[in-house]
């Protein structure tokens, strides 16, 4: 089996008025996430999104995001739409993460292995920041690993070095 992640797909990462936003490149992912997301339809989709608490230490770092109970934290157009319309459906989780990583501290291996899950193939932002410490996340639990090319980007210049670094460190498929 195979398990589809979209990972911080919120309005604070993709809204124009999100707090820490790619706003456009992060917007034109969504047409193609939702493509895969169809085809995941008789697979597992796991919505991993960054969580924090207003006074969280992350904040030394970046700008307040995706702070519980706010707008920022909601998922982004139509995939929030897609999930409030599956969420009780038995394929479609919900984890909320709180570091890069969407394995890290999260129960996200669990269900996967739960599910006899052996191919993790991942969407969604930052490329050379969670999407990258993500597939490593998996590639560490022994996931084979893919990556959606049109379905991943990141507010830098190294798209493409990041992708390649998951090719040749984690043995990732780009796709």
């Amino acid at each position: 089996m195979r398990a589809l992640l979209i990972v911080d797909m919120s309005n604070d990462f993709i809204s124009d008025d999100g707090s820490l936003s790619l706003k456009k490149q992060g917007q034109v992912l969504v047409p193609h996430i939702m493509k895969h997301i169809e085809e995941f339809k008789d697979d597992i989709i796991v919505f991993c999104n960054d969580t924090h608490s207003e006074n969280d230490e992350h904040f030394k770092l970046w700008p307040k995001h995706n702070v519980v109970n706010t707008s920022g934290i909601e998922l982004y157009g139509d995939l929030k739409k897609y999930y409030d319309n599956h969420k009780n459906d038995m394929n479609v989780y919900y984890v909320k993460k709180s570091e890069y990583d969407a394995f890290y501290k999260t129960e996200l291996k669990d269900i996967l292995k739960a599910l006899k899950i052996e191919e993790v193939y991942v969407t969604g932002v930052c490329t050379d920041i969670c999407i990258f410490n993500t597939v490593y996340g998996a590639y560490k639990e022994g996931f084979k690993t893919f990556v959606y090319k049109d379905s991943v980007a990141t507010f830098t210049n190294n798209q493409e070095i990041f992708l390649k670094h998951m090719e040749n460190i984690y043995k990732t498929k780009i796709i």
